[in-house]
């Protein structure tokens, strides 16, 4: 019994998986192709739901799965395409 409870609540906690939301500060983003090409990086994360570049603040905001992926592989997705990235905020 106590087993199948553990099953049930290992399978619960990652069905209810809150998306959370994080602002990325992208200091390099310089030009209109810029929010593209993390658009292009971003998408190719898994779990991530929504992205949208603000080029005058030089950010992108992002709304991705926590149990899918993490604050890193999305820093490390912009990073990769030429675009390093850092946290500004993050919250559910």
């Amino acid at each position: 019994m106590k087993s199948a409870l553990l099953i049930l609540a290992l399978v619960s906690s990652q069905a209810f998986a809150a998306p959370q939301t994080a602002t990325l500060s992208v200091p390099t983003m310089s030009c209109a192709s810029c929010p593209v090409t993390i658009k292009a990086a971003l998408t190719k994360v898994p779990g991530v739901t929504s992205i949208k570049s603000d080029l005058a603040k030089r950010q992108t905001t992002v709304v991705y799965d926590d149990a899918k992926t993490d604050l890193a592989a999305l820093s490390k997705a912009t990073a990769d395409a030429g675009f390093p990235s850092s946290a500004l905020k993050a919250s559910k």
